[in-house]
């Protein structure tokens, strides 16, 4: 099959780290030791990811040891090392994940938490300790025991972390939605999962605007039976609220299984805390699927798995610290909170915001880095693109000289916004886009504090991460598209699905494209250097004419146009074949005319090939998201094709498909 011409590998070296910053780092210092522990000599990280992947047990041992996990490993490092899935890594290990995050007890600072209206938190590590203890007592009288669920309808707000921590210190599951989540949304997931405790607020902020989430709690209660206590928790939002919003059970009050937080916790302040110890593949999250094609897959993690993963990034890819301020704009809906929480193992505090990043002002966030001095600065692509379309430069704004590490997830990076970071943000810093995702709650590709970043390129596969790109055929290849695949098995493979007894369900979803090896399913090419550079889902890339032309493509070329604030592109079946249409949010005050029209053409004809020249191009007034913000291509082409959109409740705005229906151009 014919495929399109990728664009030249990047070139341009945008920042190069000094050989003194190199040796300082901790993967330089995990290289040396493991050339002394192995007797091998390593020139760099990729000589290092050579070794990690031929010999996963004793890479994944180190990673224990060198990060000085809590718990027993055992004496096995890997069984069935070549059975994917199958594989088990240490069978015989013991340990607790909230022990590993709660392992300081100081009065420095775990947790700052900030949002739109200016409120302001500050939580101790001895203070998160003792909050963990009094909830998880709480938690334990109330009946939860090792295996149950307990669930969050919850901010991203200290309270979601507290009672995370406390849940995983028993044994219990732990899993989220954030309170934007519409009822039924909630309840396509917690309904599966069966949660024993639900803990949530009242109401949430955003852009300005309060809204009282009481009546969906309801809602949700009525039709999660397994909900024996409902924990309200007091959300203080700035004056936001309207009289009892703010902490009052208001009619929820009528409930049986509600109660307040400080009722729940009555009687419990000052209990120890005690960690159950627990096997390495114990489950410790049941993170979400998107969930447009039908109900959401319940996607288990295990807490060894994670742990190891999060630790590895954070310490090695990331080069995070103890003491420095770790900060990523997630909500409790997205696997880079549980990212985010993790680096309370490595000691470094949590900065976390809730509200619209772009409120009070487009630069909220950069404030926000510039108050708390904030050391790695995490966002989305779409963020960053947000902030060039707008002409915002931070840079003149605010002291940005404590971030060293910006981080950039959710979409693929163009290289426009590489040259926006270096040029708006800071000059001297380490741009990391990384990607991997809810499947694996990690990454596959991701920072390397030791490497040049070249514009327009991730950076490196994770250490112990198999990661390659092969064709149709099954064959590897280089500086071609294709699809991401990870060879061989790694930790953070899914326990499983949750309710697929047998397995099926998690085989057919990474492992039936290849056979025994895992398929993500992004469609990517790796440069001749060991970069990546990913240009869309496998299942929203277009075919014309029997072309695969990755979408992300065409978002280059279109989204820079000052008229387009942002697209969204789809195949069309049509007249046997598939024909590529373009649909266009326009900028303020813009008109899609036939002059528009033939620049949009002639820049992606000219800049990627004329394979991808859209057959047609629409305006309309909005794009579809999913809860965590990544556009839904696949819903955007079953409206389109006649196809019922199985889950509307898995996007945040479901109104924008209607812009879709029946449009008359897309007929002829």
């Amino acid at each position: 099959m014919e495929s399109a011409q990728p664009e030249a590998s990047p070139d341009r070296v945008l920042y190069q780290p000094s050989p003194e910053q190199v040796a300082s780092t901790q993967l330089d210092a995990f290289r040396r030791r493991v050339e002394r522990e192995h007797g091998l000599q390593l020139a760099d990280s990729a000589a290092l990811h050579t070794w990690s992947v031929q010999n996963p047990g004793p890479f994944w041992r180190l990673v224990w040891e060198d990060s000085g996990v809590l718990g027993e490993p055992g004496g096995v490092d890997l069984l069935n090392p070549h059975a994917m899935p199958g594989a088990r890594f240490f069978p015989e290990a013991r340990l607790n994940f909230a022990e590993n995050l709660l392992r300081r007890t100081d009065d420095g600072v775990a947790l700052i938490y900030a949002d739109e209206t200016g409120t302001r938190e500050r939580v101790t590590f001895a203070q998160l300790r003792a909050q963990v203890a009094s909830m998880a007592a709480a938690l334990s009288a109330a009946g939860v025991v090792q295996g149950d669920r307990v669930a969050g309808y919850v901010p991203n707000a200290p309270i979601a972390v507290r009672a995370m921590l406390a849940a995983a210190s028993l044994g219990a599951t732990w899993s989220s939605c954030s309170p934007d989540f519409g009822s039924a949304g909630v309840v396509d997931r917690f309904g599966q999962i069966e949660p024993r405790v639900l803990v949530t607020v009242p109401g949430y902020g955003y852009g300005g605007k309060y809204f009282d989430i009481r009546p969906k709690i309801a809602e949700v209660l009525a039709a999660v039976p397994s909900i024996e206590r409902c924990v309200l928790a007091p959300h203080d939002l700035g004056g936001l609220g309207k009289d009892d919003a703010l902490s009052g059970l208001g009619p929820l009050a009528e409930h049986a299984a509600a109660v307040s937080l400080a009722d729940f916790l009555a009687g419990h302040e000052g209990a120890a805390l005690r960690f159950t110890a627990l096997p390495f593949d114990h489950p410790l999250y049941v993170l979400y699927s998107s969930g447009t094609t039908g109900k959401p897959k319940c996607i288990v993690h295990g807490a060894g798995g994670t742990l190891l993963q999060h630790l590895k990034e954070h310490r090695l890819h990331t080069d995070l610290r103890a003491d420095e301020r770790l900060f990523y704009f997630s909500t409790c809906g997205w696997m880079m909170w549980n990212w985010l929480v993790s680096g309370l193992a490595v000691g470094a505090t949590l900065v976390l915001y809730d509200g619209n990043p772009m409120s009070p002002t487009h630069t909220a966030l950069f404030e926000l880095a510039e108050r708390e001095r904030i050391n790695v600065f995490g966002t989305s692509a779409k963020y960053i693109d947000a902030l060039a379309k707008q002409g915002v430069v931070p840079r003149e704004e605010h002291d940005l000289g404590s971030v060293r590490a910006v981080l950039s997830t959710g979409s693929p990076l163009v290289p426009e916004s590489f040259d926006y970071v270096y040029e708006s943000i800071k000059a001297d810093v380490l741009l990391a886009s990384i990607s991997g995702g809810t499947d694996i709650v990690s990454c596959f590709v991701l920072g390397d504090p030791t490497r040049p970043v070249r514009r327009g390129a991730i950076q490196a596969k994770g250490l112990g991460m198999d990661v390659q790109v092969w064709n149709d055929e099954g064959a590897r290849v280089i500086d071609e598209q294709g699809e991401l695949v990870c060879a061989t098995p790694f930790p953070s493979m899914p326990v499983g699905f949750w309710g697929d007894d047998d397995g099926s369900r998690y085989r057919a979803a990474y492992f039936e494209r290849f056979p025994g090896v895992w398929c993500h399913g992004d469609f990517t090419r790796e440069t001749p250097d060991g970069g990546f550079v990913i240009t869309g889902r496998s299942d929203a890339v277009l075919n014309p004419g029997g072309v695969r032309i990755g979408t992300a493509e065409i978002y280059r070329q279109v989204e820079r146009l000052a008229e387009i604030q942002e697209a969204i592109v789809i195949g069309q079946p049509w007249d046997g074949d598939v024909r590529v249409v373009l649909f266009v949010v326009l900028a303020e005050g813009a008109t899609l005319d036939d002059e528009l029209r033939a620049r949009i053409k002639r820049e992606i004809r000219q800049n990627a090939s004329p394979r991808h020249v859209p057959a047609k191009i629409l305006a309309v007034a909005g794009i579809p998201r999913t809860r965590s913000g990544k556009i839904s291509e696949l819903s955007v082409r079953r409206v389109v094709t006649g196809q019922a959109v199985k889950n509307v409740e898995a996007l945040a705005n479901p109104e924008a498909l209607e812009f879709y229906k029946d449009l008359p151009e897309l007929s002829e």
